[in-house]
């Protein structure tokens, strides 16, 4: 019915060492996000982790649009690297999704 067990645990062997290799990738890309028109710029790394952001000299004398501006970054950023796990994960998948179409 379900066919050689053996064949089955090879192939999910091989789709967990998929899954490892997709995270290390994934983990290693840098998105980086421009808000408020160039004036912030924040990188983020697939792992979630903000590496890098620029900030245009004149926003430092105007605490609350930098904090403005940077909140929109980080949450664009962040949006980012989940929308590339997730077509990662399709993509492994060969974009067949198991709980049917959205």
């Amino acid at each position: 019915m379900f066919g050689n067990l053996g064949d089955m645990g090879k192939m999910l062997e091989s789709m967990q060492e998929n899954a490892k290799k997709l995270q290390t990738e994934l983990e290693s890309k840098n998105f980086t996000v421009k808000s408020g028109g160039g004036m912030v710029e924040v990188t983020i790394n697939g792992k979630g982790e903000v590496t890098d952001i620029n900030i245009d000299d004149s926003l430092l004398t105007d605490k609350d649009s930098l904090q403005i501006l940077l909140i929109g970054a980080i949450n664009d950023a962040n949006k980012m690297v989940e929308d590339n796990r997730q077509n990662s994960a399709l993509g492994m998948l060969g974009g067949i999704n198991p709980f049917g179409s959205k």
